[in-house]
């Protein structure tokens, strides 16, 4: 019997070590975070809902017991993984972290490479954000506070969004209903083209300066918080220094916080509860959302 029972117990664990090598570490983190109470306060009230004209599905997420006529502040959130890896299930410990401090939180979907290229993900996140100003106040959200944030590749969308005004007016929105933007980890300056993930999602592009952020800074900007990771080895430190410097000697509202000892990856991973400790990510985004939407 005992020796049954061990040979159970390795095989349990063997089945949870394949599941865990097959699946990538945002979704293993988010499995962590709702295990250790990070779905408390929370709860997903639209599913897998679709938008747009590509197929594409988004989340929703709100702090529990929220009533539909509510008009909390809403964030957008996009997930990163160099325009080729993620989807927005695997981002749930962010949408309940942002949740639970009382945001209605829409998690897209995009399209990626190797399918596409440059402008499609930018597209869909457009197409995201006209959802969610038809769309959130179903929900509790108010389409008139609308925030924006990303890691990685899903900053470089948050902040496309925020200073070119070009995909918006395409899908028909009016570009001011971003009304800040709180990017993570992002590129913003980075042409020419040295990397293999930005020359893979921007190859063909006609005009490599017209695919940067940094190119339409602008002094009407709406107010923008850029984190960075004083370790980041995927995303330099340039891209988020240009952009404050170019934005602060406009006029427009910019605020640059870096988090020295912090990795890449560990700011998106301070959104959760396991890893909050690392770095008070969460707060300093919460905190100017809640000044800029107010």
């Amino acid at each position: 019997m005992i020796r049954r029972i061990g040979l159970a117990i390795l095989v349990i664990v063997a089945a949870l070590g394949i599941v865990a090598w097959n699946t990538e570490p945002p979704r293993l983190l988010s499995w962590a975070d709702a295990a250790v109470g990070g779905g408390r306060g929370a709860e997903l009230v639209g599913d897998a809902i679709p938008f747009g004209t590509t197929g594409q599905t988004l989340d929703v997420w709100r702090p529990s017991a929220t009533s539909a006529t509510a008009r909390l502040p809403v964030l957008i959130f996009w997930y990163g993984g160099g325009w080729v890896h993620g989807d927005r299930r695997a981002y749930a410990f962010a949408a309940r972290a942002f949740a639970r401090a009382g945001f209605v939180v829409v998690v897209p979907d995009y399209r990626k490479v190797p399918g596409v290229r440059f402008p499609a993900f930018v597209q869909d996140g457009a197409q995201a954000v006209r959802w969610t100003r038809d769309n959130v106040g179903r929900y509790g959200g108010d389409p008139g506070r609308i925030g924006v944030s990303g890691h990685s590749a899903g900053a470089y969308v948050a902040a496309m969004l925020t200073l070119d005004r070009r995909w918006l007016r395409a899908e028909g929105v009016d570009p001011r209903v971003i009304k800040a933007a709180a990017p993570m980890c992002g590129p913003y300056d980075f042409f020419p083209f040295d990397k293999r993930r930005s020359i893979d999602a921007f190859s063909g592009a006609k005009d490599g300066p017209m695919t940067q952020p940094i190119h339409f800074a602008r002094a009407d900007a709406p107010p923008m918080l850029l984190l960075t990771a004083g370790n980041d080895v995927q995303v330099g430190a340039h891209n988020a220094n240009n952009l404050t410097a170019r934005l602060t000697a406009l006029g427009a509202p910019v605020e640059h916080r870096d988090y020295p000892g912090l990795s890449h990856e560990n700011v998106a991973m301070a959104l959760s509860v396991p890893f909050r400790g690392k770095a008070p990510v969460l707060a300093n985004t919460v905190a100017f959302l809640r000044r800029t939407l107010r």
